[in-house]
């Protein structure tokens, strides 16, 4: 019995890292090489820490292209719910009101794999995510987050 591995992304989410991939591929990997040819240059390879650094470098490029590589082979697309328009779904960006930090949040809803919650992108699979999910403006939900409840008020969802 195989287990497919499947990755989810909204649709401007592969496409993102399709180019990401695109960029590593041509531009990053170029640079990278670039460096060890020039470290190469310094000498000794023995005691280059340029050529050292450069190679680490090169190695963290090449682990970064095969992970992309798999992510976008195996990549679902989540569809965003046309009939939901005026409901929370993959996509969505969603203003909130955090009763707890009394501040409003935006948030735009994503696959898991595109999840950076510095950048204010939510998976749909997280606490709050799942929580917004088919929700609609005014709505109020309640979740746990690390253990403590929150409680969210949405205020604006747009496509």
């Amino acid at each position: 019995m195989s287990t497919e591995k499947v990755f989810e992304f909204t649709k401007q989410g592969l496409e993102d890292a399709k180019e990401k991939l695109e960029i590593m591929k041509t531009k990053t990997r170029k640079e990278v090489s670039e460096k060890i040819k020039e470290a190469r240059s310094f000498g000794d390879l023995s005691e280059n820490a340029e050529y050292d650094e450069a190679k680490n470098e090169q190695a963290e490029v090449e682990a970064e292209i095969m992970k992309l590589e798999e992510m976008i082979k195996y990549a679902k697309v989540v569809e965003e719910d046309e009939s939901k328009s005026d409901m929370v779904t993959p996509g969505s960006r969603v203003t909130v009101h955090d009763f707890e930090l009394d501040e409003d949040d935006v948030y735009t809803i994503v696959g898991s794999m595109e999840a950076d919650l510095e950048n204010g992108k939510l998976s749909y699979e997280s606490p709050i995510g799942a929580a917004l999910l088919n929700k609609k403006v005014g709505d109020t939900v309640e979740v746990k987050v690390f253990d403590e409840p929150a409680t969210f008020k949405i205020l604006k969802i747009e496509k």
